[in-house]
């Protein structure tokens, strides 16, 4: 575990950008992020010339990996800053008491971004970027294998898209669990899942880390990937063949920075949100490596020309409102429903997908009554779910994820449940399918 050396206070100078935001020298601020080195790199080397004698140390974590360290140190507090995309990793930090409440002195910065409001309205947490979420492609890989242009999440679960599609698992990333949690809210609990599991069916892999799928259609590894729009935006800014589209069932939602209760810096904790919300913090949001949506309207004037505007964009302006206490309510149910139905259980799923698109096929060419009953008998079974919405925020369902090291008696036990619901399933849908494509040909 990282051991904390001593700060270095820097004497009490105040340093004035072009914005006219003052900043304190207060040594080193260490950093909890989800954020990869491409965006913390240039922000850090920002930072520390707008601010001559602070340091900021930059620990990577995983999202719900940094909230475990982040409540496992709460004694021994290592950690100024919390520093992600999801809102509802911030409400969970929230509820236990581990962030300081701090209002920036910054202005300028827009109230709300699409319907969703920027600041947590008690103060906690602070958005300094915007973010939505949807599909990238590589269009060298795409017309290579003569792949169709997808416009909505319900696109990737067509046959041609078998086997060339990625996602990150939402249990290991949390703007994951953000595209999730927009699909379920979007399209309703049961809907939403089928789409979920429609879409995972043709999926190649599900990996551990978020950056690990646009880095797989960067490199052409794979066609398509569901993201983050700024992992889409940055390798459109390095040069990769990529394209992006925001469907129609998508949402805006602000990328969070917080001060950590108890923080051993406080004051170089404050100063870096300041820096962030400032002009220059802003513009640098604007980087080719970083390319994200910055919450200071008047920084877009220095954008470039094709750059997505969610305060002048009319197709951003009309997204889905994101309820993320609803979504913090049931954020382990939903990750570890998906990772028991669809990441451990991914190979039998993509068994049976494969036998209906088949299924499909056959079926256009002669029709069979059938065997198309039998193919939808086969889809409903790989929808259904082992609980219900209401269930899955439901204080029981909740209480048996402790979030600690070591998992709850119930938590195992409903983890077994689940997976052997999956099992049974998506068992019994492939007999059906199988049944229903010798009846197709």
């Amino acid at each position: 575990m990282f051991r904390r050396s001593a700060l270095v206070l820097g004497s009490a100078l105040g340093l004035v950008l072009a914005s006219g935001a003052a900043f304190a020298q207060t040594g080193k601020v260490t950093v909890v992020t989800s954020f990869s080195k491409d965006v913390t790199d240039p922000i850090k080397k920002a930072f520390e010339k707008a601010v001559p004698g602070a340091t900021l140390e930059v620990q990577n974590r995983n999202t719900n990996a940094g909230v475990k360290f982040i409540e496992e140190t709460k004694g021994n507090n290592q950690v100024d800053l919390f520093w992600a995309s999801a809102p509802d990793a911030f409400e969970v930090l929230k509820g236990k008491k581990l962030l300081s409440a701090y209002k920036p002195k910054a202005t300028g910065i827009a109230e709300k971004v699409g319907s969703y409001p920027v600041n947590d309205k008690d103060g906690f947490y602070s958005g300094f970027a915007a973010s939505g979420y949807g599909i990238m492609w590589n269009e060298r890989y795409v017309k290579a294998n003569k792949l169709p242009t997808p416009k909505e999440w319900q696109d990737l679960a067509q046959a041609p898209y078998f086997d060339h599609v990625s996602i990150s698992a939402p249990s290991r990333s949390g703007t994951t669990h953000l595209t999730i949690e927009t699909i379920l809210q979007g399209e309703g609990w049961d809907k939403g899942w089928r789409t979920t599991k429609d879409i995972a069916g043709n999926l190649r892999t599900v990996t551990d880390r978020s950056f690990g799928v646009p880095e797989a259609v960067n490199s052409g590894q794979v066609g398509y990937g569901i993201v983050i729009d700024f992992f889409a935006f940055s390798s459109q800014g390095a040069g990769f063949p990529v394209k992006f589209v925001y469907p129609s069932v998508t949402t805006l939602v602000p990328a969070n920075v917080a001060v950590v209760a108890n923080a051993p810096n406080k004051a170089g904790a404050e100063a870096f949100i300041e820096f962030l919300l400032s002009p220059t913090g802003q513009e640098v949001l604007l980087e080719p490596t970083i390319r994200r949506l910055p919450v200071r309207p008047e920084t877009y004037a220095k954008a470039p020309a094709d750059y997505p505007n969610p305060f002048k964009d009319k197709n951003l302006q009309g997204l889905l409102t994101f309820n993320a206490e609803l979504s913090e309510s049931r954020t382990a149910a939903v990750d570890t429903l998906f990772d028991q139905l669809i990441t451990f259980q991914l190979e039998p799923l993509k068994a049976v997908t494969k036998v209906l698109h088949e299924v499909d096929a056959a079926l256009k060419k002669k029709d069979n009554a059938q065997a198309r009953a039998l193919a939808k008998e086969a889809r409903d079974l790989i929808a259904a779910m082992p609980i219900t919405e209401a269930q899955a925020a439901s204080p029981e369902i909740k209480a048996a994820f402790t979030g600690g090291k070591e998992k709850s008696s119930r938590q195992a036990e409903l983890e077994q449940q689940w997976a052997a619901f999956a099992k049974e399933k998506y068992a019994a849908a492939k007999a059906k399918a199988d049944e229903a494509l010798k009846l197709a040909r």
